[in-house]
Formats: C-alpha cells, structure tokens, sequence
C-alpha cells in the first residue's frame, strides 16, 4: 500500500509538542506512556514516574519546536496537515531499558549495546481513525533515511509477529513493514519477536 500523497513527515524537532500529544491522545496507552518505556533509569517502573513527568522527559527528549537542535528522539507524520503518526528512532544506546534488560534485542548476539553507531526503532505509534493508510512503511522508510543521514551505521527494529492489527496496537510495527524499508530479519529471540536489521 502506496503512502497517501498529502503525507508529509518531519523530525520531531520540527514539529510542535502540541502536535505529537495529539497523536498520543488524552487516554490510553500512548498517553501514558509517552514513549518512556525503555527510556526510565534503573530503578524506576510508571507508577513511580507521573504521566506528567513523562512527557515533560518526550518533550525535552525531541526538542519539539526547536528546528535548530541537533539531535531529536523521533519522526512526526502528519496527513494533510494532521499530525497522525509517531516513530521513535535515535541512537540504540538512548534507549537504557533496551540495551540493560531487554531480551529481545540480544538473544543469541554478542555485540557493544552501547555502540552509538547503531540506531533503533522501538515505536511505530498511529493516531485512532489513521490505520492501514501506508504511513507506517512511509515512517519506516523515512526513519533509515533519518538515521543514515546522521551517520548511523547501521539501524534495527523488533517488529512483533502476530497480525497486522495486533502490532499496530502494540505499536511495535510488523515484519512486512520494515521489511519494505530495507530491514531483513537477523534474529528469532522469541516466538513473536523478530530483530531486524539494515546497515547503512
């Protein structure tokens, strides 16, 4: 499925945090979680760390509203003006719960969790009423040229094998679509999670 011509997509640090809490919504999972799932320092777990507080670390984390930053943790996407879509893509080690507990990154694998050459895309987030549009493999695609074009190495995701619906609602993405972007599987860690790469 061929992305929708009126999609347009940009670094977080482009767009507005009005904007990306609009994706997130005022309920629901996104929301509180604010994309802080492998980004809480040891010892913290969501019930310690307001949903408030949260999204003041996101709107920090993405420099939202400052096109002079240089570094930003994301990609917004918006479809004829309407933000619609979030992908979280920065350097792997950014994400501490990834590299420190996380299985499914590293079963079967020895290599430097720390090594800031390698990028990751840990959520592929759609706004309610925006599914199934092709935006997802559009944010794929544009999060390897993202992540190229800041001197990555090489990027990965750990898209979840179920169906299509299932992984948009765990916001993980699925195989097909970063299959479109380049990414071939590397890694089987789990019965549903597959670790995919794409060198760049």
């Amino acid at each position: 499925m061929e992305a929708p011509e009126a999609l347009s997509i940009i670094p977080a640090n482009e767009s507005t945090f009005e904007d990306l809490q609009a994706i997130f919504g005022a309920r629901g999972p996104a929301h509180r979680c604010q994309c802080q799932r492998y980004k809480l320092a040891p010892g913290e777990s969501f019930a310690a760390v307001p949903v408030e507080v949260r999204a003041e670390r996101l709107r920090q984390q993405t420099a939202c509203g400052d096109r002079g930053a240089a570094t930003t943790s994301g990609l917004v996407a918006s479809l004829a003006g309407a933000p619609v879509r979030w992908c979280a893509v920065e350097p792997r080690p950014a994400y501490r719960g990834l590299v420190r507990v996380m299985k499914v990154p590293w079963e079967g694998r020895s290599e430097d969790r720390t090594d800031p050459a390698v990028w990751a895309v840990t959520c592929v987030y759609v706004r309610a009423g925006f599914r199934r549009r092709g935006i997802s493999r559009a944010l794929a695609a544009a999060a390897v040229e993202l992540a190229r074009e800041r001197g990555a190495a090489a990027l990965e995701a750990y898209p979840m094998i179920t169906t299509a619906a299932v992984a948009e609602e765990l916001h993980v993405g699925t195989q097909a679509t970063f299959a479109a972007a380049g990414l071939t599987e590397i890694g089987r860690p789990t019965v549903r999670r597959a670790v995919m790469r794409v060198e760049l």
